[in-house]
């Protein structure tokens, strides 16, 4: 694959498109999956010259094909957790090598080297949720800080306070991270002063506690961990980058991936900045799946270029799937 190096190099938006319509052209033809759904929607790749134009492909696909644009075998498969009796995403990944430097890089580019902190993780550890690319980046990023307390410590509040107030007094970078419902649980149980701690939440409450908005967890979270901001990751199985908001649930991207927001009901029409609409996302990592993904969230783009997550749609399940339900 030529595009590797050159996706996290991208320094102009120019080159972003450049590449970008490279690599749609070189799925158009090598992701069967995606190739006949732009063929059922009577697009021409050839004459696709612009992003707006590029047909993205419902996220829900990965449920129930398998979206690959090369032959090679997975090295991985990542899937959603998904609840009791739905269907979960499989994202089939033959190089780690290219996940791993987009969520190194990645995060990198928002806090600096990896090394430079202790990552305390509030997640389930590999063997208790195998197959999650969450989890996967993790385990990478705990080993590469180096640090002996980095760790996971879903199960353990006792000695992850006591390493946080040992750390405080040694006057470590730290993060935090978790997903919510496992955060909710500390905040709920112990009043913390983590004000110099990066506490990061991850999302991750269906099906584990009451659906909160994020305004009403971070409320409690700078409430009970003494955090004047909470910072947060958006990330997905089916794709192979994140988003990171360092507060108010404002998120940027790394510079291989972009957000789009299509109108809610024309998925080939595109919102001004500050209109809500669907959240569309080019990830240039994803080179060996589809970097073209309609999701089923809700969101805005504001005019400093963060993008907001509103929430999801309704029965999204539904929308765009129809095209390949005999498959």
């Amino acid at each position: 694959m030529t595009w590797e190096r050159e996706i996290f190099n991208i320094k102009t938006e120019d080159k972003f498109v450049e590449i970008a319509l490279e690599i749609f052209r070189f799925q158009a033809i090598n992701n069967p999956v995606y190739a006949q759904y732009i063929s059922l929607l009577n697009v021409d790749e050839n004459a696709v010259d612009s992003l707006e134009k590029i047909p993205f492909l419902p996220i829900e696909f990965f449920k129930s094909h398998k979206v690959v644009s090369t032959t090679e075998e997975a090295k991985a498969i990542f899937t959603s957790s998904g609840t009791s009796g739905n269907l979960t995403s499989h994202h089939y990944v033959p190089d780690l090598g290219i996940y791993e430097d987009s969520f190194t890089k990645g995060f990198e580019a928002f806090y600096g080297p990896v090394k430079d902190y202790c990552i305390l993780a509030l997640l389930p550890s590999y063997l208790e949720r195998e197959g999650s690319s969450l989890i996967y980046m993790m385990e990478k990023l705990i080993k590469d800080s180096g640090h002996p307390k980095s760790g996971f410590y879903l199960n353990n509040h006792d000695e992850l306070i006591a390493n946080l107030e040992e750390l405080k007094t040694q006057g470590e970078k730290v993060l935090l991270l978790g997903v919510s419902f496992a955060l909710l649980e500390l905040a709920e149980n112990h009043q913390l002063d983590l004000a110099d701690v990066v506490v990061m939440e991850t999302g991750g409450m269906k099906g584990r506690r009451k659906e909160l908005t994020r305004e009403e967890l971070h409320a409690i979270f700078t409430s009970k961990l003494g955090v004047k901001k909470v910072h947060s990751e958006y990330g997905m199985t089916e794709l192979l980058s994140q988003g990171y908001s360092k507060g108010d649930s404002l998120f940027e991207t790394p510079a291989w991936m972009k957000i789009m927001i299509r109108d809610a009901y024309d998925p080939f029409s595109y919102e001004k900045i500050g209109r809500s609409g669907g959240v569309n996302v080019i990830d240039l990592a994803n080179l060996n799946s589809c970097s073209f993904i309609e999701t089923q969230d809700l969101g805005k783009i504001h005019s400093d270029g963060k993008f907001e997550i509103l929430g999801r749609f309704d029965n999204s399940d539904i929308r765009g799937c129809n095209l390949l339900v005999s498959d």
